[in-house]
């Protein structure tokens, strides 16, 4: 079922690889122009133009765009209680492994009388948003506002699709977790609109102030990716999500079935989710396709699964030895990364270029969507080279402060005054020998 890349035999130049492997196309640039005039009808007429497009994209025009409290606590109270407690059990853990993420300020004593001291400091306000579309996202509700709430961010909205079925709410499960999440701001507005309200602001309808935010995070499809492209600077963003991925690398050892199993759930995700094997075994290559013609064919989402893995974005990738796998999956640099293989704790420290690594065959990518403590918002489309996931960082500034005594500054003022002059900056020169009578 996966198309297959023999590379044993031979060490493609970085480049080559890079053109080799397979990758989804996400070319944001080609629907800049239709998301551009949605962004400016925001910033110009508010949440009527917003309300309009949710008509138009998502079937319904909500009342309003803030969801009432009671609507939460409703949502709470309705759901199903094996549900609430997996979001329980969710939220301790990301808030377990998110509090050891927090820095500290820390004081450098450059000289006597002189330090430099980084504060932490926590973003004002944050949008954060859980997708609608082919499924829905509670979880995403989770990972974005743990690491926000353990930065210490004061004020945030979560921002997820009006629903038809549900009367122009986003769905209850999303509002669910935000209760449990003592979240009491939640608007119900998708796509591309979302990102250019939460950046600009408005009025509801009611005539309640729709205060506009700092930093925008959470996954969507491409149209809300290029909201984020032409806003960002206005706001601040996590990245530019592009389609899931999984790149698994395996030897021998590997159980076909279980790495058939993770496969096909990334590919449950979209029809553009890159589901990716590298392995040195033709044998286990030819064990997870015969697998993956049982389980497509008997998971919900068998069109959807199909249509992912047989795409040009997935594949199965041949290499000579484990050393070769990992210079494959270091430049793919995937989202996911499972390692399945002999002394895989070992194999996945020398990797350097993963937004999550998974190790070994009790480690697979849907408990860390889940239940991990880590966070499932990573980057993807190779991103990971240069790129970290969502965490408390994404969500606080470092800011130096600078103190120095006279006598301090009086001690490094001819090293000032010599770099000043040298960049043709007298002026900076006099800043300081102003405060020793002219005198350098």
């Amino acid at each position: 079922m996966l198309s297959r890349i023999d590379l044993r035999g031979r060490v493609p130049s970085a480049a080559e690889l890079r053109a080799t492997l397979p990758r989804a196309e996400v070319d944001v640039d080609a629907v800049l122009h239709q998301v551009r005039p949605v962004v400016d009808a925001v910033r110009e007429r508010g949440v009527d133009a917003v309300l309009e497009f949710a008509e138009r994209f998502d079937k319904v025009r909500p009342e309003r765009v803030r969801v009432p409290e009671a609507e939460l606590r409703r949502a709470l109270a309705e759901l199903d209680p094996a549900v609430r407690e997996a979001l329980e059990t969710s939220i301790t853990r990301a808030r377990q492994v998110h509090a050891d993420q927090r820095r500290t300020d820390t004081t450098t004593r450059v000289v006597p009388g002189g330090t430099v001291t980084e504060r932490w400091v926590p973003v004002a306000r944050v949008g954060l948003y859980a997708p609608g579309g082919l499924a829905v996202y509670p979880s995403s509700v989770v990972m974005n506002v743990v690491p926000a709430q353990t930065a210490g961010v004061e004020s945030l909205v979560v921002c997820s699709p009006p629903q038809a079925a549900f009367g122009g709410l986003p769905h209850p499960t999303v509002l669910a977790a935000c209760a449990l999440l003592e979240v009491t701001e939640v608007w119900a507005v998708g796509g591309a609109q979302a990102v250019a309200l939460l950046a600009y602001g408005g009025v509801d309808t009611d005539g309640v102030a729709l205060d506009p935010v700092d930093t925008v995070t959470g996954p969507g499809n491409v149209y809300l990716t290029a909201a984020k492209r032409l806003l960002r600077g206005l706001i601040g963003i996590d990245s530019e999500a592009g389609p899931t991925e999984i790149a698994i690398l395996a030897d021998h050892t590997a159980d076909p079935v279980h790495v058939a199993a993770d496969l096909v759930s990334q590919a449950e995700h979209d029809p553009q989710a890159a589901s990716v094997l590298v392995t040195t075994s033709p044998e286990l290559a030819d064990a997870v396709d015969a697998q993956l013609v049982a389980q497509v064919a008997a998971t919900k989402h068998s069109e959807r699964v199909r249509t992912a893995l047989s795409g040009k974005q997935s594949g199965c990738i041949l290499v000579s030895t484990v050393d070769e796998g990992l210079r494959v999956v270091d430049t793919y640099a995937a989202e996911h990364l499972e390692i399945q293989t002999v002394d895989a704790s070992a194999v996945a420290a020398r990797v350097r270029s993963a937004g999550a690594i998974f190790v070994g065959p009790y480690s697979p990518v849907s408990l860390g969507d889940y239940c991990a403590g880590s966070n499932h918002v990573l980057p993807t489309g190779g991103c990971a080279r240069h790129s970290s996931g969502l965490s408390v960082q994404t969500f606080l500034r470092g800011i130096h402060v600078v103190e120095y005594t006279r006598e301090a500054l009086a001690d490094v003022a001819g090293q000032v005054v010599a770099l000043a002059n040298a960049e043709d900056l007298p002026a900076h020169g006099q800043a300081i020998t102003a405060r020793f009578g002219g005198a350098s």
